[in-house]
């Protein structure tokens, strides 16, 4: 199995105490000589006929975690043993990952981390805000992986051959779709174990790009394909009584995931009788949707009483809501949206909220005759659709920002504080 230094107590990597400095997380890989197998010399051989079955590779991997005891990091970098290349699979060297978060204790979480700062700064607080932790020995491992990654073919199992490679070769520029148990992508390399969830990438699309389809914009871009069945049930309905009425499309939120799912939207709704509006929960948010043409936008302040918002919303929207795409989901902001919903309406929400919101709110959809659906991340499938329409440009992706791994600590503290408009993405090699 690979590597998992979420599984793993780290007995043989101390973790970086409380009191070092952030700025300088890189363990020298000479201190392991004692404790793990010793690096590979031929890092670089790509002999996909080699068939050791032996993990003989030393891989740094960035881990995102809680506040250990008495510790207020919460970002570590270790070397980790990297198994070698299934025998029908393969091994990607990471180029860039993009700051997301899936939590371990939710298998069904994948969200961008820019649309759940709040949540995260329970994770990672500042060091001027957090408490004194008890001091207890138990640390609980990674909470954050990361699961967008973007990368090349460093070599492919023994099993492969040109008659079931899927098109693939070594050195070919990649995305991985998150399959079931991926390992962790904050990290120099990572095995795949099934040539299906790999995404081959045109030269044309850049790797910071690239790595923020797999889980934040593909789950955005099946929101907005459930969303089209829904628009195409009500313009058909009103075909004959009420044609130029248009379906209005209410996106809340402006994090990474609101923001792919409103151009996204722009894009798959241009030639559709359709009204996108946007719900910005932040300033910052709300300048970055103002930028995307034909698209309304109402600011959610949460200062103001709910009366307030949903007549706001109403306004700007031009009458009732048919459907709502909702990423920044809590239970307020759920209930403003069944208030601006119609009659009929449906609410679209993530599988990671949906297990916890729908029963508290089974009695109010039945009232109201509304319905929410929660939204799986999407197929491997409309991902490589997904990667060509970006790479065509037929989608811009949103404002992002590049940084080198070894600055891991800093940009989580940025993304805890919303400090980066938009994407943050971590760089761990240099090919381009």
């Amino acid at each position: 199995m690979p590597v998992d230094i979420c599984s793993q107590q780290h007995s043989l990597i101390k973790p970086i105490s409380a009191t070092t400095d952030t700025s300088s997380l890189s363990l020298n890989p000479l201190s392991l000589s004692s404790a793990l197998p010793p690096a590979d010399p031929e890092h670089h051989h790509h002999d996909h006929h080699e068939n050791t079955h032996n993990m003989n590779k030393l891989c740094r991997q960035v881990s995102i975690e809680s506040p250990g005891p008495g510790n207020k990091n919460c970002v570590f970098n270790f070397f980790v043993p990297i198994e070698d290349t299934p025998a029908q699979g393969a091994r990607i060297k990471i180029v860039c990952a993009g700051a997301c978060y899936r939590r371990r204790d939710r298998s069904n979480s994948i969200t961008s981390m820019s649309s759940v700062s709040s949540e995260l700064s329970d994770y990672c607080p500042s060091v001027t805000s957090i408490s004194s932790v008890s001091s207890s020995a138990f640390r609980e491992g990674s909470f954050f992986p990361g699961f967008e990654v973007a990368g090349v073919i460093e070599s492919l199992g023994s099993e492969i051959t040109e008659a079931n490679n899927c098109g693939l070769r070594i050195g070919q520029r990649v995305i991985v779709y998150p399959f079931d148990e991926t390992p962790a992508g904050y990290a120099e390399l990572m095995v795949v174990p099934d040539l299906t969830h790999i995404v081959p990438i045109p030269d044309n699309l850049p790797m910071e790009e690239a790595a923020m389809l797999p889980t934040g914009a593909l789950l955005a871009m099946n929101a907005v394909f459930q969303a089209q069945t829904v628009v195409t049930q009500i313009l058909k309905q009103r075909a004959a009584t009420d044609p130029e009425k248009k379906c209005r499309i209410l996106i809340v939120g402006t994090g990474g995931l609101a923001l792919w799912a409103v151009r996204i939207a722009s894009y798959h709704f241009a030639s559709h009788n359709v009204e996108i509006t946007v719900a910005s929960l932040r300033d910052e948010g709300f300048r970055l949707a103002t930028e995307i043409k034909n698209v309304n936008v109402v600011q959610w302040n949460e200062g103001l009483y709910e009366a307030q918002l949903i007549e706001r919303t109403r306004d700007v929207c031009g009458g009732s809501i048919d459907v709502v795409i909702d990423f920044g989901t809590t239970s307020r902001s759920l209930h403003r949206s069944m208030h601006c919903l119609s009659k009929g309406g449906v609410i679209l929400i993530s599988e990671e909220v949906a297990e916890k919101l729908l029963p508290k709110f089974s009695r109010l959809t039945n009232e109201y005759k509304q319905e929410i659906v929660p939204i799986s991340n999407g197929t491997v499938e409309q991902l490589a659709q997904l990667v060509q329409l970006v790479a065509d440009k037929k989608i811009e992706p949103p404002p992002y920002s590049v940084f080198p791994c070894e600055q891991a600590a800093e940009v989580i503290q940025k993304l805890c504080n919303s400090e980066i408009p938009g994407r943050a993405i971590l760089r761990f090699h240099e090919i381009e």
